[in-house]
């Protein structure tokens, strides 16, 4: 018979030869009780032996319909006709010859003209499953090709089923032609390496070359609920490209799911932050909670019920009756919500993950008691589903937003995040809807500002001398060679070599000028480091030498790098140690009131604090909490000054340190600058604060020579009476906690350019030993520690 693909392996010959054998076989053993049937089957056999020998054509087998149809009478329970969907055909193949009556509504239920076809199937798949019916029953070979076939058809409102089909092979034989190779196990090792191709197949099955001969029933199953679960989460994996695409499929699985062909779907993402509904994820998809709003506060969105149910009890909030439920409580904002856009029908499912609501998922009809208590458990089965994708939908927006910060603006602290966010999401909202747009400065007006360093005393200096020690080191260590090379061999240009050397450190011991570092290099890449090379195949004497003034220097630099090296680690430890307690401080400060912090790393540590109700979002701000961060980090800085002279003993270079605080009595505006990626003061009267910040520690004392910030000590610079006043009464307190000395100054400052009238309050540090009882814990001035330290 001619099958309706292209070509096949199988020459298809529908016979029901298997199925007489099969009666007749009962009816010898006695297990059939109508034997009457038994014998007009076999009669037919008889009658027409073709429908053993097997039918060949389309036409053979309608001429045969009525025989055909009384013998599977008994395949075909006609007590089941309106349940089962089965069908008798040949394998894989639209032909079919005998179905039920539920298969038969349900093709014309399609449409007319309509015939099924197996899904994710073509003319070479098909091919080669004629082949491994061959394999399988014919040779034995165990060639597992099995997949699960379906058909997808449409139902009466449209909407597609899908049905999986369970192929039955009891009543059927292969039998081999004259035309068919045959297969060897080096034949099969071949087919099994060449699955994509088809031409091997062909090669070792040539079509037509055997024979099918029999029949398949093949039973059908209604599984549109798992394979819609199944394509949802295949949906849910896509990527935010093609969420258009995604947000109209998931419309036409919950369709599906719920045999509503005019359900519709949408979303609602709940920002917790700021206790809002808004559209942010699956932005396709309408939010029928929202409407035309953007964002809405989930209090004013919902009516109380509805909250209670969503956000408390985190569950289903279903509505089978909206214009009932309206009529009945009439100021249901809800209610009215939903009955303005013509939904007579709801569910609304809270996504919950982790004890929090992140969303609300609605689907809703408009058709009375469509959605309601009963249908509304299938949504246990896809629940799970959804709440993953969202969780990994907001990670994603979340990472979005961290990117376009990152991208605008740097790290920025967690108390100032917020507002960057809100910003980052606007900006984000325009991009996605076309609409042209640019992320804007973002300010924080009224703030109080509170600056705070740690400076290392005579850093320049320091700096300078180790400089000075290396070059030292290095050109010394030179001219050790040099005079040995003059020993060996006494030619004048190693003592006019030895002459400059000698000049070089003579002019270090007067004074390190800005270039001599850069002359000194030059003078040893272009002179020295060519010589040696010459000199080091001379003499073993002068190899080892060479070799050991080669192992002082950085290969990286071509210089000596032993007392900066030390100069380096030590203002790397003082950086590190002091920036870590002052870090560890500021998570228990945050704690108490949310503030903006940001600190810096330089010959030294500086911090900036600011503080303000635009800052922490809420209105809380109460200027008590300004005076407590004073306090903080005056008590603070006593702690850095006791931890540093902790550390001091164990540092490479014993560098010292003199602590400040600024104090500006008015507030201030915060602006982050976008082209410079940093925070800055706004206006020209706030830059003021800039420049006293810059200057100010190196100030002195007014008629003096002596600079205001001094070791051991910390000074407070203010310009305004009730400054002075209040920081007195935290020195009191630090006096009293024993942080503090009773040595306190009230100091005028020196004009600096453009700022007149600061004064200060200098006072000196107490430090400690440690100890677990503060009785037996010992005190000390600067002046001590200092004496104690150098005995």
């Amino acid at each position: 018979m001619k099958t309706e693909k292209e070509a096949f392996p199988l020459d298809i010959q529908i016979s029901f030869h298997k199925l007489f054998d099969l009666y007749r076989t009962k009816l010898s053993d006695g297990d059939f009780h109508d034997t009457d049937r038994v014998q007009k089957v076999l009669a037919i056999e008889k009658e027409h032996p073709k429908l053993s020998s097997g039918l060949s054509s389309h036409e053979e087998i309608q001429e045969y319909g009525e025989q055909i149809d009384f013998i599977l009478e008994d395949l075909f329970n006609p007590v089941l006709q309106g349940n089962e969907i089965k069908v008798a055909t040949s394998p894989f193949q639209e032909f079919i010859f005998k179905s039920t009556k539920r298969y038969q509504n349900i093709i014309a239920a399609a449409g007319e003209g309509f015939t099924p076809k197996l899904t994710n199937f073509d003319d070479n798949h098909f091919y080669i499953l004629g082949c491994n019916i061959i394999l399988s029953a014919y040779y034995g070979y165990n060639v597992d090709f099995k997949r699960p076939f379906y058909y997808n058809i449409p139902d009466a409102s449209g909407t597609m089923r899908n049905y999986r089909i369970l192929y039955n092979g009891d009543f059927m034989d292969v039998e081999k032609t004259a035309n068919a190779p045959e297969i060897t196990s080096e034949d099969l090792d071949e087919l099994l390496e060449n699955f994509d191709d088809v031409a091997v197949w062909k090669k070792k099955f040539p079509p037509g070359s055997w024979v099918f001969r029999g029949f398949v029933i093949a039973n059908i199953f209604d599984v549109t609920l798992d394979v819609s679960i199944s394509d949802f989460k295949s949906y849910l994996l896509k990527n935010e490209s093609t969420e258009g695409k995604v947000v109209a499929e998931f419309g036409e699985i919950f369709r599906s799911i719920f045999n509503l062909p005019d359900l519709k779907i949408g979303f609602s993402d709940y920002n917790e932050e700021d206790g809002v509904f808004e559209k942010l994820l699956y932005k396709n998809a309408p939010s029928f909670i929202l409407r035309n709003q953007t964002f809405q506060n989930c209090n004013d969105a919902l009516c109380d019920t509805s909250y209670y149910t969503l956000f408390k009890q985190k569950g289903l909030y279903i509505v089978t009756n909206t214009k009932k439920y309206h009529k009945l409580y009439p100021k249901n904002v809800l209610y009215k919500k939903l009955l303005d856009q013509g939904i007579k029908s709801a569910i609304l499912a809270a996504i919950v993950s982790e004890g929090k609501v992140l969303g609300v998922l609605e689907i809703v009809s408009p058709n009375v008691n469509d959605l309601n208590t009963v249908n509304a458990n299938k949504l246990k089965d896809i629940m799970p589903y959804m709440i993953d994708s969202v969780v990994r939908s907001k990670a994603k927006v979340e990472k979005d937003l961290e990117l376009i910060i990152q991208e605008e603006c740097t790290s920025i602290h967690g108390s100032v995040h917020w507002k960057f966010k809100r910003e980052a999401k606007r900006y984000l909202k325009a991009l996605s809807e076309g609409t042209p747009t640019y992320y804007r400065e973002v300010v924080f007006d009224n703030v109080y500002p509170l600056y705070g360093q740690m400076d290392i005393k005579g850093s320049s200096e320091a700096r300078n001398q180790a400089t000075k020690k290396d070059l030292e080191l290095q050109l010394k260590h030179i001219q050790k060679i040099i005079k040995k090379i003059y020993r060996i061999e006494a030619l004048p240009i190693y003592e006019q070599i030895d002459f400059r050397i000698s000049e070089y450190l003579r002019e270090f011991r007067k004074e390190l000028q800005v270039d001599s570092e850069r002359n000194v290099l030059n003078f040893v890449r272009s002179e020295i480091v060519p010589m040696f090379s010459h000199l080091g195949k001379k003499s073993d004497d002068l190899k080892e030498l060479i070799d050991e003034y080669y192992e002082e220097i950085d290969r990286a630099t071509g210089l000596v790098y032993k007392h900066r090296k030390d100069y380096d680690d030590s203002v790397m430890l003082i950086n590190k140690r002091m920036a870590s307690i002052i870090d560890k401080k500021q998570l228990e400060a945050q704690e108490m009131y949310p503030h903006y912090f940001e600190r810096f790393k330089t010959d030294g540590v500086e911090h900036n604090l600011y503080i303000g109700e635009s800052i922490t979002k809420t209105k809380s701000f109460h200027k008590v909490y300004l005076y407590n961060l004073r306090l903080w980090q005056l008590q603070v800085m006593c702690e850095m000054e006791n931890n540093y002279y902790k550390l001091k003993e164990r540092l490479p270079v014993p560098l010292t340190v003199a602590s400040m605080i600024l104090s500006f009595n008015s507030s201030l505006s915060l602006r982050f600058r976008m082209d410079e990626k940093r925070f800055d003061v706004d206006g020209t009267y706030n830059a003021r604060y800039e420049v006293v910040k810059k200057r100010v520690d190196k100030a002195h004392i007014k008629g003096t020579e002596e600079r205001i910030t001094q070791p051991g000590k910390i000074a407070i610079i203010y310009s305004q009476k009730e400054d002075e006043k209040e920081y007195l009464k935290y020195i009191a307190f630090l006096q009293h906690k024993k942080l503090l000395n009773k040595d306190v100054e009230i100091l005028e400052l020196e004009d600096l350019q453009g700022v007149t009238g600061l004064k200060a309050i200098r006072v000196s540090v107490l430090y400690s030993k440690d100890s677990d009882n503060d009785k037996d814990k010992d005190y000390y001035t600067y002046k001590d520690l200092m004496v104690q330290l150098n005995a």
